[in-house]
């Protein structure tokens, strides 16, 4: 069913890396358990990994770009350790008052990466663990949205009432032509969704 994606957008805070409260030290970064080899596998597939972040610490005076840019630069690294290589990196930096259109759910970001690496809306996934992540997939007409259960994911899960298996062990297709801010693929992890991602 996914056999024809090839572009995967992820977001980074919840569902790459542990969620922490406006991160702003490389020393708070941390991959979740089985990320690392989850991107590895997509990218040997033939896979491009692309990041795309919300980060309005800036905007709100929280953190600087310069603490952004080293918290980034910690999180190639431990990709690198894993044998991963994004794609490209792409973040909005404002606040949720600021008026911009690059920020999630808006398609500003998308409008971004696709101009730049020519990507195709039909073979794009966007991972996330925030409404707002489903709702940037749909804005921008992606393949699909999944929703992870790390990081905000489980709450993101129980408020819009998914009915949520316990546990859930691995990803699983939905239906939600009729609920807009229902994901197409709910996954423990990244891990769950490369792995359908590839049997496909």
């Amino acid at each position: 069913m996914y056999e024809q994606i090839h572009n995967i957008l992820l977001d980074r805070d919840g569902t790459v890396i542990e969620e922490r409260h406006y991160l702003a030290a490389p020393d708070g970064v941390q991959l979740i358990p089985g990320a690392g080899p989850a991107l590895r596998a997509l990218m040997d597939s033939g896979r491009r990994l692309f990041l795309v972040t919300n980060q309005s610490g800036i905007g709100r005076g929280y953190f600087s770009l310069a603490q952004y840019e080293a918290v980034q630069g910690r999180l190639l690294q431990l990709l690198s350790e894993e044998g991963v290589e994004l794609t490209a990196t792409v973040m909005c930096p404002h606040g949720p008052d600021d008026g911009c259109v690059c920020r999630k759910p808006l398609p500003g970001l998308w409008e971004e990466l696709r101009a730049t690496h020519g990507l195709d809306p039909a073979r794009t996934i966007m991972i996330g663990d925030k409404v707002a992540d489903i709702r940037f997939a749909r804005s921008a007409g992606l393949a699909a949205a999944a929703l992870v259960l790390t990081g905000h994911g489980r709450q993101t899960a129980i408020d819009q009432d998914l009915g949520l298996p316990h546990p859930l062990a691995k990803a699983v297709a939905l239906h939600p032509l009729t609920i807009p801010d229902h994901p197409d693929i709910l996954a423990p992890d990244l891990g769950a969704v490369a792995d359908l991602l590839l049997k496909t």
